[in-house]
């Protein structure tokens, strides 16, 4: 079971608590839990990445076990504290301006 946090938006988006459990088949990668929480929270669909691309969009950002996950690969392995559960994988709502 993978644990998510979702930004406060998306969290009213989707309707769900501040941490969204998922169960996500064959390996555990950003795409593969992002393609889970697309198809279980269909209104997520295009808020996270793009539909096209899919891409991140340019105002998310990802962490795994304190770690910037924003720019790794979309198909790398999450770590083992993320898809046991022990830690949850953060979608953060980035903030710009001055």
């Amino acid at each position: 079971m993978i644990r998510v946090v979702l930004p406060e938006h998306l969290r009213r988006l989707a309707r769900v608590g501040p941490e969204v459990p998922l169960e996500v088949p064959g390996p555990a990668s950003l795409a593969a839990v992002l393609d889970a929480l697309e198809a279980r929270y269909p209104m997520l669909r295009g808020t996270i990445r793009d539909h096209v691309t899919r891409k991140r969009r340019a105002f998310v950002r990802f962490f795994a076990c304190e770690q910037d996950w924003s720019h790794e690969p979309a198909d790398a392995p999450l770590p083992d504290a993320i898809t046991t559960g022990a830690e949850p994988l953060l979608i953060i709502g980035a903030m710009a301006g001055g």
